[in-house]
């Protein structure tokens, strides 16, 4: 949202991300001179340069970086205000973004938007299903609210709003000969093909960092960025691929494929991570989708799904998540 003296802010951002003046006045319907024009009167009134113009586009100099940095940052405080404004009347409209990690977009995302809109229908909502690196990025340059991510990198800018341990899971056809199992070790899944998810999937680091401890080899007959094609691949296969235990919460009631826990011994575990930039005020609509689903990830902590109980597979805390403590923080500042 911007008021119209503001749009060429949205101008502005629109070249940073393009890194061309021509095709960010292609998204923006303007004639490139235009825009042109309506960079250098900024640069004028700042008395330096935002951009410098090389052969492949333009880039950001150092004043580009803070002045893009104190745009994003009063388009933030200007939602947030415009929130409070539909708030004096009731939480009626407003949009909500929120970068999502494959494993929950599907299996978790999308039943909480359905009952938040149920009482709040007018409000809309912006999923980006992203790697955690991408919704990072996106958090600390106020192109998202929310972030709900498998295994975030610590950060100082991150505020986790909740976090709940979650174990790796097996994923094969329901008749495959390890099926018969109730726990997995990883050396046995690997007695078979695999089709791995992208290394940009924290779920696949996981499985690097438990083969790195051993010797086992792994045979990947397929690599993919997609969980859907991967179960699709494995449901008419002998091979096997791995995911998160909310993320195969669907396949568990799909008859044609069986979904089994890789043992505690092989430490394949780590935290799913509700969080938002830290020290930010999130727009009202944002702020109260993320306490219902603050609540949802505190209340999966007594389902019973294998080792991803609100723990780390064995009970035990969940390593390696000093920031992302189990215990919700107080939850969310909108003043």
């Amino acid at each position: 949202m911007a008021f119209r003296n503001m749009r060429v802010w949205r101008y502005l951002e629109e070249v940073v991300k393009a890194g061309s003046v021509r095709h960010a006045a292609e998204r923006l319907y303007v004639t490139p001179s235009a825009l042109l024009r309506r960079i250098q009167d900024i640069e004028f009134d700042l008395g330096t340069p935002l951009f410098e113009r090389n052969a492949s586009g333009v880039q950001l100099t150092a004043a580009g970086e803070l002045f893009i940095g104190w745009v994003r940052t009063q388009n933030a405080e200007l939602q947030r205000v415009c929130s409070q404004i539909e708030e004096l009347s009731g939480l009626r409209r407003g949009e909500i973004r929120i970068h999502v990690s494959q494993a929950a977009a599907r299996s978790l995302l999308l039943e909480e938007i359905n009952r938040f809109r149920a009482q709040h229908p007018l409000v809309k909502f912006k999923v980006t299903v992203s790697d955690h690196d991408t919704a990072m990025r996106a958090m600390t340059q106020y192109e998202t609210d929310l972030i709900l991510v498998f295994r975030p990198v610590h950060a100082a800018e991150l505020q986790p709003l909740m976090s709940i341990g979650q174990g790796m899971v097996a994923v094969m056809a329901h008749d495959h000969p390890l099926a018969e199992k109730a726990v997995l070790r990883l050396r046995e899944c690997l007695q078979y093909d695999i089709a791995l998810p992208d290394t940009s999937f924290s779920g696949r680091q996981v499985i690097d960092e438990v083969l790195s401890r051993g010797t086992a080899r792994v045979n990947p007959v397929m690599e993919a960025n997609s969980f859907e094609l991967l179960s699709d691949f494995v449901r008419h296969s002998n091979a096997l691929t791995f995911q998160i235990d909310i993320g195969a919460r669907l396949w568990r009631d799909d008859p044609t494929l069986a979904v089994r826990p890789l043992d505690n011994v092989d430490s394949a575990h780590g935290p799913l991570v509700l969080g938002q930039l830290r020290g930010r005020n999130l727009p009202v609509a944002a702020a109260k989708f993320a306490e219902q689903l603050a609540r949802r990830l505190d209340d999966m902590r007594s389902l019973p799904l294998a080792g991803g109980d609100g723990e780390a597979p064995g009970g035990k805390p969940d390593a390696g998540d000093d920031d992302a403590g189990d215990a919700p923080v107080p939850l969310l500042r909108t003043a």
